[in-house]
């Protein structure tokens, strides 16, 4: 599916995510649709609330709120489609955590991305804290991003993040990260089954 300006960056609004991903759906009945958003940029209040957003407080991890959220998500968008609709081709991922929360898989391989090797040790000693990067993203002004930030004044989203992510490579990621991982072998799966 192809974003538009309306979906890129910041807040994400459900109406108009729903809005894409069913005439999408409906348009192209062998294609696929997934989803990639982090949890914090999400709409958190208003009438664009993401579907299962409300009543996460119950939920002791970050699996089980992402589970949530991507069931009430599915749902919605199956119940916008009709009885007819082939519920595989919607799958839905919501990230627990930012983009940077990738870069902590490997502390060492971001760091030399980045052209920074000192803060390796920095990096490591904020990994140490977490089970996995998965859990890194606990609020908002202690996200990945803002611990890179502090460590790295001036930090550069785009050619540092992509850098260090290049540098780490998806293999790294997809161990540390299992929910990430997960989805990558969900899709991987369409491709070698032909869709």
């Amino acid at each position: 599916m192809s974003t538009t300006p309306h979906s890129m960056g910041g807040n994400i609004r459900w109406s108009r995510l729903k809005t894409d991903a069913v005439l999408f759906l409906k348009s192209d009945s062998g294609a696929f649709v997934t989803t990639f958003f982090d949890y914090y940029g999400l709409v958190h209040k208003g009438s664009d609330l993401f579907p299962g957003r409300e009543g996460l407080g119950k939920f002791d991890t970050p699996q089980r709120k992402k589970r949530a959220i991507e069931d009430a998500i599915r749902s919605d968008v199956e119940q916008a489609l009709g009885r007819r609709f082939d519920a595989s081709r919607f799958l839905p991922y919501v990230q627990m955590h930012e983009f940077e929360g990738l870069l902590f898989s490997d502390a060492d391989a971001a760091a030399t991305g980045m052209f920074e090797p000192r803060i390796a040790p920095a990096l490591r000693a904020i990994r140490a804290l977490f089970r996995t990067p998965e859990e890194i993203n606990d609020d908002r002004a202690t996200a990945p991003s803002k611990r890179i930030e502090q460590i790295v004044p001036g930090y550069d989203k785009v050619i540092q993040g992509n850098l260090a992510a290049l540098s780490i490579g998806l293999a790294a990621m997809r161990t540390a990260c299992p929910l990430f991982g997960e989805w990558l072998t969900t899709l991987e799966k369409l491709g070698e089954s032909g869709g």
